[in-house]
């Protein structure tokens, strides 16, 4: 079954849980079973090999000494661990009710869970604005993605007006908080308050956390990126309103985009660059092309770098 492909057509008309299936019946046929399957999983024991079993876990230096071939075991080897985390603050409403960078990330993570439940992957959900509000630990049951659904439709429910957002300090805890290698993904605009290099370094610091603690990271940077990153706007006086600090100012499109994309863009290679120096898969998200479609290049590309 297809889901449409326009954004704004797409709605939570019917439950979270069968929009979810739709997608990823609708996207996920003919990927590899399991895009993820293989990261989280750590090494118990030999066993003997048997005809079936993929040649990937073989153990050659064994088959080098013993003349017999032996299986790598790993503990929950047919299990990943997937955290998702995702940005429930103000900015995450824009640019309007009906469909904004929340409720794309709420879509994408429904689909993914889907995903992971029909791979009986394990799979848990923080929630956080300027502090954690939600920290489930990661399960594979029927029960634990109802919970999950559940929590997510709540979140839909109402627009949080002046909701700061304190992306290093959440992901500090959730790294504290999580005690097995896990994939970690991340869904935020990754927007701090003004403080420049020093708030970038308190992100970066962060993820370096989840990092050390051998987590794989994946970052979903969800931005408008018409209005978000190349300001477009018509060319009149504006009333712009911090949706975190209910902060206003007044000022003409066409005098201000030109420092404002300067800086964005030098946010943003910053950004990029310390990604890429930790090893970070930094998905740009953005909203306007629709969850489904974002999720199906990513899994692609992730399905050929296995």
């Amino acid at each position: 079954m297809q889901v449409s492909q326009k954004p704004e057509d797409i709605r939570f008309q019917s439950s979270l849980e069968l929009l979810a299936k739709q997608v990823v019946e609708g996207f996920i046929t003919g990927l590899h079973k399991s895009p993820f399957h293989g990261f989280s999983v750590e090494f118990a024991e030999h066993r003997l090999y048997n005809n079936g079993d993929s040649v990937k876990s073989i153990d050659w230096k064994l088959f080098a000494k013993t003349d017999k071939l032996f299986s790598k075991r790993y503990e929950e080897e047919t299990n990943l661990r997937c955290q998702f985390v995702v940005d429930v603050s103000s900015s995450m409403y824009f640019p309007d009710d009906k469909y904004n960078k929340l409720i794309f990330s709420v879509q994408s993570v429904a689909a993914l869970i889907y995903l992971l439940k029909r791979q009986r992957d394990a799979f848990g959900l923080s929630l956080f604005t300027d502090e954690l509000k939600l920290n489930t630990a990661a399960k594979s049951t029927g029960v634990h993605q109802k919970y999950l659904f559940t929590k997510l439709e709540e979140v839909l429910a109402g627009a949080k007006i002046n909701v700061k957002t304190d992306v290093p300090s959440a992901l500090h805890q959730i790294a504290d908080l999580i005690h097995q290698r896990s994939l970690v993904i991340i869904f935020s605009d990754m927007f701090q308050n003004a403080n420049g290099v020093a708030e970038l370094e308190r992100v970066f610091a962060a993820l370096q956390h989840l990092k050390f603690n051998k987590h794989e990271v994946v970052v979903f940077n969800v931005t408008d990126k018409a209005k978000e990153l190349n300001f477009n706007f018509e060319n009149r006086p504006y009333e712009f309103v911090d949706m975190e600090s209910g902060a206003v100012l007044k000022a003409h499109s066409s005098k201000v985009k030109d420092a404002y994309i300067t800086q964005m863009n030098d946010f943003k290679a910053k950004l990029n660059l310390k990604c890429a120096q930790y090893k970070i898969d930094m998905v740009d998200a953005d909203i306007n092309a629709g969850f489904n479609h974002i999720l199906e290049a990513y899994l692609i590309k992730r399905q050929k770098m296995c």
